[in-house]
């Protein structure tokens, strides 16, 4: 638990921003931290999952996406199923920190999220407004509102100059999953 929990944003079309947010979850868990993880908009098992999953005071959560599909290749009803599975994922991350179970809330793609129409707004706006001063709160995505970034004490972009993906490589597990 922190005296003074602040708000992290790790935004930008770079690479990074997911790995930052995790790197900050493995040092406050082994401080001894009850960290929650959020991941929005992704399907694919990856190596943190694994990892994490042998730390036992971290909680990881997934809202997945409506049949592993963009936001922008979706049906009407497919986005309002992955709205349902964000928003569960979302309000079972925030009862854990009523409930005094979460010192560190990583929100992971959340910006995008939010930003697709794919969560309540009211959910992230609620808790940023109801953030207790004792949270230490993380948030992740590509284009945040200019709002969330006034409201954040750490403001991070990670912007892409060169990445494989744009020459045809997919993603490797262990390093982009």
């Amino acid at each position: 638990m922190f005296a003074n929990g602040l708000i992290h944003i790790y935004y930008g079309d770079g690479k990074g921003k997911t790995t930052a947010a995790l790197g900050l979850a493995l040092r406050a868990a082994g401080c001894g931290n009850k960290v929650v993880i959020v991941q929005f908009l992704k399907e694919r098992v990856c190596g943190e999952h694994m990892a994490f999953a042998k730390i036992p005071n971290v909680v990881f959560l997934r809202g997945k996406p409506a049949n592993g599909k963009f936001v922008r290749n979706m049906s009407d009803e497919e986005k309002q199923e992955t709205k349902t599975a964000q928003d569960e994922s979302l309000k079972k991350a925030l009862e854990l920190v009523k409930t005094g179970q979460c010192d560190v809330l990583i929100l992971d793609e959340v910006i995008d999220a939010y930003d697709l129409g794919v969560l309540d707004k009211e959910l992230l706006d609620g808790l940023l407004d109801r953030k207790p001063d004792t949270l230490e709160l993380v948030i992740t995505g590509h284009n945040p509102d200019a709002h969330l970034l006034e409201r954040a004490d750490y403001v991070t972009e990670m912007l892409k100059h060169k990445h494989p993906y744009d020459e045809g490589v997919c993603a490797r597990q262990g390093v982009e999953y």
